[in-house]
C-alpha cells in the first residue's frame, strides 16, 4: 500500500528536499503540498492524504491550529495523521500540537531514514516521538500548562486497573514497552496489550496524548516524578 504523503511548510526549499527523499520511496508518493495551514485544509477537502509533514510556524494560520482542525475528524477512519517537523527542539508550539491531536514530533534536520521510518510508524498508527524526546519536551513546559482539577478532571482514570495505571505511569517517565516489561516483569506484548487498553478506556489516539494526560492531571510530575 503507497503511503499518500502532504507537505506543510512556508518554505518551498524544505518541501523540496523532503519530496525527493520521499520520492525515491517504493511505498510513499507526495500528493499533494501547502505553504501554510489554510492552504492545507483547503487541500484536504479535495485530496485523499494519509500522513501529514507539518510545519508549526507559518504565516496565516500555524500548524498547530491547523493540527487542531485536522485531527477534529481524527475518529473518522481515513482522518489523517498529522507528524510535526519543526526547527527547535522542545518548540512550546509542537507541544501544544501534539495536545491537539498530531501523532509525532520530529526535528527538520532528522536523518532520512529517521523521518521515513516515522512516517510509515505514524501511518501504522503509532507515536513517533522517543520517549527520551517526549519526557524532556514535557519537562520543561508542563508549568505552562493551565492548573486542573488534577485527577478529578478526568475520572475515566478510575477505570484503569492497578496494573494500567502503573504502565501508564512508566509511560509517562519515558520508558520504552521493553523497559516498562523489564520493570514490571513482563512480556512486552503483555505490555503493548495495556497500553492498547489504557488508551481505549481514556479515548486517546496515541501513547504522546497518553503521557499528555499524565502529566495535565498530576499522575506525573514535571522532572519524571509521580504525583502520588
Amino acid at each position: 500500500m503507497t503511503i499518500r504523503v502532504m507537505l506543510v511548510d512556508d518554505q518551498a526549499l524544505l518541501r523540496t528536499g523532503f519530496r525527493m527523499v520521499l520520492a525515491a520511496q517504493p511505498d510513499m508518493e507526495v500528493v499533494a503540498e501547502a505553504g501554510d495551514g489554510v492552504q492545507a485544509l483547503e487541500v484536504l477537502r479535495s485530496t485523499q492524504v494519509d500522513v501529514i509533514l507539518m510545519d508549526v510556524r507559518m504565516p496565516h494560520l500555524d500548524g498547530v491550529e491547523a493540527t487542531r482542525r485536522i485531527c477534529e475528524n481524527g475518529q473518522k477512519e481515513d482522518a489523517p495523521k498529522v507528524l510535526i517537523l519543526t526547527t527547535f527542539d522542545l518548540d512550546e508550539y509542537a507541544f501544544s500540537a501534539l495536545k491537539a491531536g498530531a501523532s509525532g514530533f520530529m526535528l527538520k534536520d532528522v536523518p532520512p531514514g529517521e523521518l521515513l521510518a516515522a512516517i510509515r510508524a505514524v501511518h501504522s498508527g503509532d507515536a513517533v516521538v522517543a520517549p527520551s524526546t517526549t519526557r524532556r519536551l514535557l519537562d520543561r513546559f508542563t508549568p505552562m500548562l493551565p492548573a486542573t482539577g488534577a485527577e478529578s478532571a478526568r475520572p475515566e482514570l478510575e477505570r484503569l486497573t492497578e496494573r494500567e495505571r502503573e504502565v501508564l505511569l512508566l509511560v509517562a517517565q519515558g520508558l520504552s514497552n521493553g523497559e516498562i516489561a523489564a520493570r514490571l516483569v513482563l512480556s512486552e506484548a503483555t505490555v503493548k496489550t495495556h497500553v492498547g487498553r489504557i488508551l481505549t478506556k481514556l479515548s486517546l489516539r496515541d501513547r504522546v496524548q497518553a503521557v499528555v494526560l499524565a502529566y495535565e492531571t498530576g499522575l506525573v510530575r514535571a522532572g519524571g516524578g509521580t504525583g502520588a
